[in-house]
């Protein structure tokens, strides 16, 4: 029927618009016989195995990820992306605790994703394609959205090259979806973004696009515009190629419905898709010459191909400054195939991206490195970057790595660059969620998983070369990729073993734990002897806890576990002189002797002076500088590069413990200076004397600082978000300034929020400029929707947002005291706010805590 409709069209594009509907025909066909075939065990096992290991080329290669907010349906939409590959039989839903991605027990029981997992598949799936028509690989990864897993999200984002921003279309944008866009930002990785829940009571396609132009500052393209039949929401209207796609929500088989039928049947909605298509052709000319060129001679019969290839430009340097919008509600399994056409035809795959960025050696970027091969320098054959360190039950530590040339195979000679170690490969995975299958290699482009990497850890560099041996050569040894800070923990847990063993299988787990996640840490307090297990959150902890129970069967009756506290911090408040020290004792068995001079100052602007001061290494909100004399030109008598790592790696050591409550020290600068000539004692001169001399120094100009009471107390403070009844506001604004010593930001209504949105907020540096949200176009939503939303009800509760700023100790367990306050009618919302210098009643409170 499709078909005969096409074959029937008129109009100068006759034949564009007749192929696209036999298209849609020829997918709907294949997706119902697809459907019938996956109800095989047989066929689904078959296609998993033929297909999930498939080595594609990198032109046809898409690395996602899907971020949001928690609740906004990351997992529901991948679930649902990968039922209509093909790749899985059965649609999971979280609420069942049976989905792809989350399978770990805590997150099926919670319902939230704890970890980010990797899924590959394909679209469109080989049984639906044409003749000659390759299908193109997504490899796929489900990041959490809950702020205290920040980190996981932030430690994918890099290696990608293509992200899908999902917004809830109830609740618009929320606070972590702006802070991951941030993110993804600063990765610069292009984006699309799909407001889902469109089904639900309260939901808004026009609030959602608006308060992402607002407050993500970025232009949005609308692809798509929302589909109603009276209050029900039913398909999306593809505003490019103007016609219609309706779904079935029982098990989401699409139908094309064309432009003249709509027309035909609903007026109003087909002048509204030619008001979309035109504003959508009008600002992208703005950006698009020959765009602009095709809309002066033909109006508004542009190409869709056009228009396609100027969203495809626009999106792929992925400043964020365009954004392609699609709508769907994912759980009604609406709205997911055209986004995943959207993501073959606008993300980029790994060939079109902008050239990888590196740090030492000679070469800034990955071209530039390859160049210096070809002029006699010793060339590399495999540049790979590990992202992420798992655990597993069955196969030890298993190592995920984002090849960016070459191949990595089981005969590969690995150079970890940041530890200065040669690796060797066990095994190859293909990742698929919990699910591992072992291939040959791992190719450029692709993403998987090697076993056998001793030291590996989250962020280093893997490179490899011609010939085996005892080092990498000089000019390859430091070549890395540019990865993120680990941030710092604001809250703890102590952890008190009642015997040795207990304590030493404990402190294994932590060992393992703590190689898996970075930003939890785990050390030994001087004066108590208990563990102390740091990490970025009330939640975070208590999945740190539940695995140290589970996974590494730690038996919770052999230790005294205490309650979730806020970690503080120290800091200086003035500079220290250099403190020079000598370790000479036997470490490790071996003697030996080395020194070093140190000193420590509030971490401020430098100076003119400080011209000449080496570039710092950044850890933990601190700097650290080292300096290695020089004499008449010479090179120092030892490598250079390696020994300033070891002292680096002291100087962490030693701010790990501040000289008031031995609790981490930030916002310091430190200097360490090491002459050849007095510090360094030739063989003696071990790894371990040095970096322990680095430690001495350090410690010795805090112990300076602290004698003259110039360290300070830092407090980690977070950003609150409170929904409440407006009868309750006026008292929680009194009990968060007056009792818990925080101040409110704001206090506003939620339909004032597309107002308030516009410029307000602080964004990444280097972000597009506010938008003008008065020139964005967004439909209408449906006469009915808005007139619920708007009016209400009589008797309904009036709700307020309050955006505040107050300690985190004070609002760890806050939700008992609103639900007090509220009858249990609000949310609270806590985002990471850094720290602030604790001063008067509140630091004299802290001395006896």
């Amino acid at each position: 029927m499709l078909c005969r409709t096409a074959l029937r069209l008129s109009g100068p594009n006759v034949s564009a618009a007749a192929t696209e509907l036999v298209r849609r025909a020829q997918l709907i066909r294949c997706a119902q016989r697809l459907q019938r075939a996956q109800s095989s065990p047989r066929c689904a096992r078959s296609y998993a195995t033929e297909h999930a290991h498939h080595e594609a080329r990198v032109e046809n290669i898409r690395n996602i990820g899907i971020i949001a907010h928690v609740d906004a349906g990351k997992t529901t939409t991948t679930e649902r992306m990968l039922f209509y590959s093909g790749r899985t039989r059965h649609l999971g839903n979280v609420d069942h605790g049976n989905t792809t991605t989350d399978f770990l027990p805590m997150e099926r029981e919670r319902g939230i994703t704890i970890q980010s997992a990797a899924v590959t598949f394909q679209w469109p799936p080989p049984q639906l394609c044409p003749p000659g028509h390759v299908p193109t690989t997504i490899n796929l990864i489900d990041t959490p959205g809950h702020q205290d897993f920040r980190y996981e999200v932030d430690r994918c984002l890099p290696i990608l090259d293509g992200a899908v921003c999902i917004l809830d279309a109830v609740k618009g944008v929320e606070t972590h979806t702006e802070r991951v866009w941030e993110s993804a930002h600063l990765s610069r990785i292009p984006r699309l973004l799909f407001v889902n829940k469109l089904d639900r009571d309260g939901a808004s396609f026009r609030r959602s696009v608006l308060d992402a132009a607002a407050r993500l500052r970025t232009w949005p393209l609308l692809c798509q515009i929302p589909w109603w039949h009276g209050d029900d929401f039913v398909g999306v209207i593809d505003v490019i190629h103007q016609h219609g796609l309706r779904f079935s929500s029982s098990n989401g088989t699409m139908s094309v419905v064309s432009k003249q039928s709509i027309e035909r049947d609903s007026p109003a909605l087909a002048a509204e898709m030619e008001t979309a298509r035109l504003q959508l052709v009008e600002a992208l000319s703005e950006h698009d010459d020959q765009l602009m060129d095709e809309f002066l001679e033909l109006e508004k019969d542009v190409p869709a191909a056009s228009i396609k290839r100027a969203i495809r430009g626009l999106v792929s340097d992925g400043a964020a400054r365009f954004t392609p919008v699609f709508a769907g509600a994912s759980l009604r399994n609406i709205g997911v195939q055209p986004l995943l056409d959207a993501v073959v035809d606008y993300l980029p795959s790994p060939a079109d991206r902008p050239p990888l960025e590196l740090l030492g050696g000679n070469a800034s970027t990955l071209p530039a490195l390859l160049e210096t091969g070809r002029k006699g320098h010793p060339p590399i054959i495999t540049l790979g970057h590990v992202f992420k360190v798992v655990d597993d039950p069955h196969r030890g530590m298993l190592s995920w790595v984002r090849v960016y040339h070459g191949a990595v195979t089981r005969s590969s000679h690995l150079w970890n660059s940041n530890v200065h170690v040669f690796e060797k490969p066990q095994q190859l995975l293909h990742v698929s969620a919990k699910d591992h299958h072992e291939i040959q290699h791992l190719s450029m482009g692709h993403i998987g998983a090697v076993s056998g990497l001793k030291s590996a850890r989250t962020g280093d560099t893997l490179l490899s070369f011609p010939g085996h041996h005892s080092s990498a050569p000089e000019a390859l040894r430091t070549v890395r990729i540019n990865t993120l800070e680990t941030p710092p923990a604001v809250a703890f847990i102590a952890i008190d073993p009642y015997t040795r063993t207990a304590r030493d299988k404990l402190e294994d787990a932590l060992r393992r734990l703590t190689r898996e996640d970075p930003s939890i840490r785990w050390s030994t307090d001087e004066k108590t002897d208990q563990l102390i297990l740091s990490g970025m959150g009330l939640l975070h902890l208590e999945i740190a806890r539940d695995r140290l129970l589970t996974h590494y069967k730690i038996d919770p009756a052999s230790a005294m576990w205490g309650d979730i506290e806020v970690e503080y911090s120290e800091c200086v408040l003035a500079p220290s002189g250099s403190q020079r020290a000598v370790c000479e004792r036997t470490i490790r068995d071996k003697a030996g002797k080395a020194a070093c001079t140190a000193s420590v100052e509030p971490l401020e602007p430098l100076g003119p002076a400080d011209a000449k001061l080496p570039p710092p290494v950044e850890r933990d909100g601190n700097a650290i500088h080292v300096t290695i004399k020089t004499y008449d030109g010479r090179p120092p008598p030892f490598d250079a590069d390696l020994v300033r790592q070891q002292l680096v790696n002291g100087a962490i050591a030693a701010l790990a413990r501040g000289p008031r409550r031995s609790t981490p020290v930030r916002g310091c600068r430190v200097r360490i200076t090491m002459d050849p000539a007095t510090d360094f004692f030739g063989a003696a001169s071990t790894g371990g004397h040095i970096t322990n001399a680095a430690i001495l120094a350090v410690r010795a100009a805090l112990a300076e600082v602290h004698a003259a009471g110039s360290v300070g107390l830092l407090e980690p403070f977070a950003r609150v978000l409170i929904g409440c009844p407006e009868e309750a506001g006026p008292a929680i604004q009194h009990d968060i300034a007056a009792a818990r010593g925080g101040h409110v930001l704001e206090v506003r209504k939620p339909e004032d929020d597309e107002i308030a949105a516009a410029g307000d907020g602080t964004t990444a540096e280097g972000m597009p400029e506010p938008v003008d949200i008065s020139k964005v176009y967004t439909p209408p939503d449906p006469y009915e929707s808005v007139t619920s939303l708007r009016d209400g009800k009589r008797g309904a509760v009036r709700m307020l947002r309050i955006v505040a700023q107050a300690p985190l100790k004070e609002m760890l367990k806050y939700d008992t005291q609103l639900r007090s306050m509220t009858g249990g009618r609000h949310t609270l919302q806590l985002d990471p706010g850094g720290f602030e210098l604790v001063t008067g009643p509140r630091e004299k409170a802290l001395e006896g805590w």
